[in-house]
């Protein structure tokens, strides 16, 4: 079932090759989109870029994290499509490191690609959007480690709470023209995921933590870009839900021009509960 017609439309998605930006650009060839992605390196073999119902991405090589690069990709999107419609900043990432002994270069490079990269990248998009006669929709791929606690991940947490945050900035800058939206998602299920965690009792048991009961997966996240992207998001209603909080207007504004939707299956059950319970969930749940 589509959320909507995307026929026509050009999506450019970075890292989009792998692991959840394959996973995005698949839902947008589903709905009709026009797909390129892009990655620090080609797929070696074509047949490996995401596909669906007969239609399959278009790559090209790029390390967003250089500004002249990234304006490169936007530009190629304009050639390749005629116009851009939505753009998702989703490559990102970062190593478990311990923050007293990474060092500042390791910090640096992580908030370089978390943070600065989707603003580079943004930038560019948003130079070809406001010249379309419909604008255009920008999705930052955040994640919940920036909105809580990210041991091990320190840098990487500091670097997506500021993407969440320069959202809601940009999203004000550039309205109405340009909506700025970010999808905020816990755990997903990928080929990291599996490697970190180990591919059967370590996620069953990451798994058993989430109220849904199951990590979230690459689908999940499309949709939720799909959403965003769409006139179905056109006019975000403000002030908090269960499924997402929208910030980015002053008590009293008249609407919200950035969301930040949460994908957690129904977030974290506090720790002081396990504590008392002697486990995540008890047996009877």
């Amino acid at each position: 079932m589509r959320v909507a017609d995307f026929a026509g439309q050009g999506v450019v998605i970075t890292g989009g090759t792998k692991g959840i930006g394959a996973g995005i650009a698949r839902g947008f060839l589903s709905a009709g989109a026009q797909v390129l992605v892009c990655g620090r390196t080609e797929p070696a073999d074509s047949s490996r870029l995401p596909a669906s119902g007969g239609a399959a991405a278009a790559c090209v090589r790029a390390d967003v994290r250089d500004p002249d690069q990234a304006q490169r990709l936007i530009h190629a999107a304009v050639d390749l499509f005629g116009r851009v419609d939505v753009v998702i900043s989703n490559a990102g990432g970062s190593p478990p490191a311990a923050a007293a002994t990474a060092s500042p270069r390791f910090h640096a490079k992580v908030i370089e690609l978390n943070l600065i990269a989707p603003l580079h990248v943004a930038q560019s998009a948003n130079a070809v959007m406001q010249g379309q006669a419909d604008g255009g929709s920008i999705i930052m791929i955040g994640s919940v480690s920036g909105t809580r606690p990210s041991p091990g991940t320190a840098a990487y947490g500091a670097a997506k709470a500021g993407l969440h945050s320069l959202a809601t900035s940009l999203a004000v800058e550039w309205a109405p023209k340009v909506r700025v939206n970010c999808v905020v998602p816990s755990l997903v299920m990928t080929e990291s995921a599996a490697a970190a965690h180990g591919s059967g009792a370590g996620l069953a048991a990451v798994a058993g933590t989430v109220p849904l009961r199951r990590i979230a997966t690459p689908e999940d996240v499309a949709a939720a870009c799909l959403f965003l992207a769409s006139p179905l998001a056109s006019y975000a209603p403000r002030g908090p839900g269960p499924a997402a909080w929208l910030v980015g207007a002053a008590p009293g504004a008249t609407a919200a021009r950035a969301a930040a939707l949460l994908l957690h299956g129904g977030g974290e059950r506090p720790a002081f509960l396990a504590a008392l319970e002697g486990s995540v969930y008890p047996p009877n749940e």
